[in-house]
């Protein structure tokens, strides 16, 4: 098959900084795909890269973009290489979309909420460090159950005196997440470890620590790995994880505990879902900030391979404005 292929790229402001142990992110950067048939079926993708958890930088998918000179065929986009996870998954959803030219004003109209099924299953992101003790009640408010809040940011004293309050403060029937993005050395990976299986241990505490997300570098694996067999806290893979490479590779080696999968930059969706079905593995399926056009890849692929019922990670709505607009502006004269 072939396509007639153009892009945009595009930039999103966060409402505040996502802070995390990577550094501050201020803008969302990446690339919408347009493709068109033969038949004038439209399909919708999305570049979302995020370089520093693994991807390709925005530069080198626009230039990989760049190259294809308005055309593109199946042939190219199934052997787009490796290391170019996020430009994988861009092209083979904007394939899967199956959407026709006259439903094309339908989509463009969307409202990313419209993309979001209960939010019961979904996990809402906090802030790091002190606001989230403000931030909760809000989305507990909008229907959410389960949260994730970022540690390895400040000092560990500090931030362990916050999550105290944060235990102290939220719902009986609440599901809290850890996400540490590789920020947390090995003493303090057990630390954390041991005070929530003191948590799990007091039957006066009924909320429930899920896990530890990412604890320790990318290059820390093996520790990681003993770490997981030596506390009651589940731990689960994310920068260890971020593309189909090192799912394998962690797989190879014995992770039989969560994967974080986060579909924009993992790379081959039809690749992606052929390793969760040979091998079954949990995971949870996690939002890279991409705007709706992603999501809905994501989601059809959450939907299809997770596992336990554990909350997805796309509770990220209100780290944004909510503009309707936006696809319009951004395609405006198309």
């Amino acid at each position: 098959m072939r396509y007639q292929f153009k892009f945009r790229p595009y930039q999103r402001r966060f409402l505040r900084s996502l802070t995390t142990n990577h550094g501050k992110w201020d803008i969302r950067e990446g690339i919408i795909l347009r493709l068109t048939d033969e038949s004038s079926k439209v399909g919708w993708g999305e570049i979302a890269p995020i370089s520093w958890f693994g991807s390709e930088t925005l530069e080198q998918a626009l230039d990989f973009c760049r190259q294809l000179s308005g055309e593109i065929t199946d042939e190219t986009i199934f052997s787009i290489p490796d290391e170019l996870p996020a430009s994988q998954f861009g092209f083979e959803s904007a394939c899967e979309w199956g959407s026709r030219e006259d439903e094309k004003n339908n989509f463009i109209t969307f409202n990313s909420s419209l993309l979001t099924p209960n939010s019961l299953f979904y996990s809402g992101l906090l802030p790091s460090g002190e606001a989230a003790l403000n931030q909760w009640e809000i989305l507990w408010q909008q229907g959410y159950r389960t949260f994730k809040w970022k540690i390895g940011v400040d000092a560990i004293a500090d931030e362990l005196e916050i999550f105290e309050s944060l235990i102290d403060t939220l719902p009986a029937s609440t599901k809290l997440r850890l996400d540490a993005n590789g920020g947390l050395s090995y003493e303090e990976a057990n630390l954390w470890l041991w005070t929530c299986d003191n948590l799990k241990a007091n039957p006066e505490i009924p909320l429930e620590i899920e896990f530890i997300e990412q604890p320790l570098p990318v290059e820390q694996f093996q520790e990681m790995l003993e770490l997981s067999t030596s506390y009651e806290t589940a731990i689960a893979l994310d920068e260890s994880v971020a593309t189909l490479g090192q799912l394998a590779a962690c797989y190879q080696q014995g992770w039989r505990g969560i994967f974080v999968i986060k579909p924009g930059i993992v790379g081959s969706p039809s690749r992606l879902r052929k390793f969760c079905h040979q091998h079954e593995i949990d995971t949870v399926f996690s939002s890279v900030f991409e705007t709706a056009i992603a999501r809905l890849a994501a989601l059809k692929l959450a939907a299809e391979l997770s596992q336990n019922n554990r909350a997805i990670g796309f509770g990220i709505d209100h780290f944004f404005e909510q503009e309707e607009t936006w696809f319009q502006t951004l395609w405006n004269g198309f």
